[in-house]
């Protein structure tokens, strides 16, 4: 299923990559827009499903595009999608189209070296840097890094995937 069932959201696709140790990537934004984000500028991979596009191959896509990664074995797929509202001021950056963002996540275990992960030349060089910087972070502190926007989307991911971040894919 490519559509997203949330008509006037933008159809989009998210990655919770967990290392071996079962913490989550985050990176945190670059400040695009010049406000202050204060501390909420982080967040897990994310971005739009092109028209056509499986969720599943965007948000791999999206991983690579953001961080490089391409070691990553699918783990699980959220069983809903979930969505928000962008703020006012936000909404512009879509031309108006949309109202907020409608989001299919994943749950994939980075299978590689850390040195794989390159924000600063993602895709190798092909995408313009998302993120300023990354760590890995325990899933139950994603909700309080996030713009307050994302931040319901967050504690649902949060509590679907981090009690399978110990099981390996089968």
């Amino acid at each position: 299923m490519s559509a997203a069932p949330h008509p006037g959201y933008r159809p989009c696709a998210g990655a919770a990559l967990v290392n071996a140790a079962g913490l989550v990537f985050i990176g945190r934004r670059r400040n695009q827009r010049g406000a202050p984000l204060s501390g909420h500028e982080w967040q897990m991979p994310q971005g739009g499903i092109d028209d056509g596009e499986a969720p599943l191959a965007a948000a791999r896509r999206e991983l690579h595009e953001e961080t490089n990664v391409r070691s990553a074995t699918l783990i699980a797929e959220a069983p809903q999608w979930l969505a928000y509202d962008l703020p006012e001021e936000a909404r512009g950056r879509f031309g108006g189209r949309y109202r907020g963002q409608t989001q299919k996540w994943f749950l994939f275990r980075f299978e590689g070296e850390e040195a794989e992960i390159d924000i600063e030349r993602p895709a190798g060089g092909a995408h313009e840097p998302e993120f300023a910087a990354w760590r890995w972070e325990r899933f139950a502190a994603l909700p309080d890094l996030v713009v307050p926007f994302k931040r319901e989307v967050y504690v649902q991911v949060t509590a679907w995937f981090a009690p399978l971040v110990s099981q390996r894919p089968a």
